[in-house]
């Protein structure tokens, strides 16, 4: 763009390209989290940490002392046996994607009540001196 052409674009318009890329970044930092799609990457992590909990306790001898079939009180039908395996990770897919929803979904309500009250509070210092005027 050459100088007679930049006079030409509003001020308003004309940024410097560290700004914009700070603007992108911030936008990026500050999105939404999609709350199914972040329940279903931590119910996928879920599901493979409790198979290879339950596959090294059933392999290893030193592992037996771990008390890993405690959890069968609260995970109904799991046990420390190769068919727990798949029930675990059943288990361990739902737990971790009701918490990644909740979560997501958390953090996109204060993301949005911090946004909202920023907004506001800037609105009304910028109106503050409005019956000035009249």
């Amino acid at each position: 763009m050459t100088v007679p052409e930049r006079a030409k674009v509003p001020r308003a318009e004309r940024r410097d390209p560290e700004e914009v890329s700070l603007d992108q970044a911030l936008e990026l930092a500050f999105a939404p989290l999609n709350k199914r799609a972040f329940g279903t990457a931590l119910g996928s992590a879920g599901a493979v940490l409790m198979v290879l909990v339950t596959v090294a306790v059933l392999v290893t001898d030193r592992a037996q002392e771990f008390p890993l079939g405690l959890l069968g009180q609260y995970l109904y039908g799991y046990t420390v046996s190769w068919p727990g395996v798949l029930i675990g990770a059943g288990w361990g897919f739902v737990v971790a994607f009701v918490a990644g929803w909740f979560f997501a979904f958390c953090r996109n309500a204060a993301l949005a009540i911090t946004a909202f009250a920023i907004r506001t509070r800037a609105e009304l210092t910028e109106t503050r001196d409005f019956l000035d005027h009249i």
